[in-house]
């Protein structure tokens, strides 16, 4: 396998994973919790949820063709305040991981090399890759230490558990 191909499977399944983590952290929540808004001025899981959304579909549409910041995109609009369901929530989210992902898995090893445009700054393709990994990750971050304080002692763990470092390297057999 060429480098390129394993980077681009590699992407797609380190990506897959901050989807799924994201997710079963969501799946912790009530509705109420998923709009709750912690403090002034910072985000919700719905709000956060919303803003990756529209990145991923205004990068992902027309990657190789157009500039990843699309005029239809209105990136201050996803950071209001929502009054939607949480299934309508998770509709946009599976599309923008939809293009995200279905985008990622047509590209060639040469596309990897091609120069594209994001808010006019060139980029080489797998450069945007490592730098939508970077942001997606950030978000992800956000959105399990959020989920974490609002679930409280309602929370289960999403990897190795507090003190549970010994157990788990002992069923890997370290």
């Amino acid at each position: 396998m060429s480098f390129n191909r394993e980077f681009l499977e590699r992407s797609i399944s380190r990506l897959t994973n901050y989807k799924q983590l994201t997710e079963n952290a969501m799946r912790q929540l009530t509705d109420v919790q998923l709009f709750e808004t912690p403090a002034a001025g910072s985000n919700s899981i719905a709000i956060i949820i919303q803003h990756v959304a529209g990145n991923m579909l205004s990068r992902w549409t027309d990657f190789l063709e157009t500039d990843g910041e699309k005029p239809w995109r209105n990136r201050d609009q996803e950071f209001e305040s929502l009054s939607v369901t949480r299934e309508a929530l998770m509709t946009q989210w599976a599309e923008g991981w939809r293009v995200l992902l279905e985008t990622l898995s047509g590209l060639s090893e040469k596309d990897l090399e091609k120069d594209i445009q994001i808010r006019g700054e060139s980029l080489k393709v797998y450069d945007a890759i490592i730098r939508q990994l970077m942001h997606y990750s950030y978000h992800v971050g956000q959105i399990v230490f959020l989920a974490k304080w609002l679930a409280a002692a309602g929370w289960v763990s999403l990897s190795i558990p507090k003190n549970g470092s010994e157990s788990y390297n002992r069923k890997l057999g370290i």
